[in-house]
């Protein structure tokens, strides 16, 4: 099981670049592209940073991938 993420895919709807995202939630550029390919998992923290910037919760920005479906 790992967490899937839309990241890309929502900093593109806002017209940001990596490092404005970076910025917005006070990480580095290359951390932000660690994250959008899936060799990154953000801490609970940085997760929540992610997911106010786009002002969206946390099951909108971030899902588990694998494994059982839990209802």
């Amino acid at each position: 099981m790992h967490i899937r993420n839309r990241v890309k895919e929502l900093r593109a709807r806002h017209d940001w670049t990596q490092s404005q995202l970076a910025d917005k939630v006070g990480v580095t550029r290359q951390t932000i592209a660690s994250i959008e390919k899936g060799d990154y998992v953000p801490s609970l923290l940085l997760g929540l940073l992610i997911c106010n910037a786009f002002e969206l919760p946390m099951e909108v920005v971030f899902q588990l991938n694998g494994g059982e479906e839990h209802s």
